[in-house]
């Protein structure tokens, strides 16, 4: 019996974004994904169904394998940052569209729509004022790195892994080609991920120089979106994200 999530029929389209999203993931054959069983619509309701997974706590030499595994991940590039498809972070629209140029890309498509959804939801004065001179000065924090377009699991929490089998497995993706960063930002966020597997992954595929700031900035992405989801106990944190990106 698989696992089975279920929305109004306008979800449809969110859920045939995250099977392809698992299909993605598995096409690399490194790390384990739930197959995907089925994707539609049943009478009032749009629906995913993927294989049932019996998570264990992750061991360390799990994390150690999951920090392999990532990295491997993080192998597969595209020659275009973004995807063929739109699809969701959390229940925001994400927006994929191709492109050559990956600090525009993040700028508009990230945490520019970002500062509009905020905006919108009344977030404006000091957050704008400072997210406009953060959006100015992007360029700082790539100059001597170049990113290329890693295959990305886009919103790699702790929920979002876990162990099954003695093996990692990740789920519930966000799907797109970006910088191999962001994926790492977003497991430092809210924690779920032990020493083991960050050693693991650096002793793979060694981070760049600058790693560290942007770190903030990939974390200001998922920070501005949990504040547009979830309310105004996010602002503080993303004014402090903005503040010490602002201060390098």
């Amino acid at each position: 019996m698989g696992f089975r999530k279920t929305g109004p029929v306008t979800s449809a389209e969110m859920f045939a974004a995250e099977a392809e999203g698992l299909e993605e993931l598995a096409k690399p054959g490194v790390i384990r994904v739930p197959e995907v069983i089925a994707c539609g619509i049943e009478g009032d309701a749009a629906f995913i169904e993927i294989e049932h997974l019996d998570l264990q706590r992750a061991t360390r030499d799990v994390e150690q394998r999951m920090g392999e595994q990532l990295a491997a991940l993080h192998e597969t590039t595209a020659d275009r940052f973004g995807w063929h498809r739109d699809n969701t972070i959390g229940l925001t629209p994400q927006y994929n569209p191709r492109s050559d140029d990956w600090i525009g890309f993040f700028r508009e498509h990230r945490l520019g729509f970002q500062f509009q959804l905020a905006a919108r939801n009344g977030y404006g004065g000091a957050l704008q004022e400072s997210g406009d001179r953060l959006l100015e000065r992007l360029d700082v924090f790539f100059e001597g790195y170049t990113p290329v377009a890693s295959l990305l699991h886009g919103d790699l929490w702790g929920g979002n892994w876990g162990s099954c089998d003695g093996e990692p497995v990740i789920f519930d993706p966000a799907v797109y080609y970006g910088d191999r960063e962001s994926d790492l930002a977003m497991t430092r966020l809210f924690g779920g991920f032990g020493q083991a597997f960050y050693e693991a992954y650096e002793a793979n595929a060694p981070l760049a120089p600058g790693h560290r700031q942007r770190c903030d900035l990939y974390q200001l992405y998922h920070v501005l979106n949990h504040l547009n989801l979830f309310g105004s106990g996010y602002l503080g944190q993303a004014q402090t994200l903005i503040g010490r990106l602002l201060s390098n």
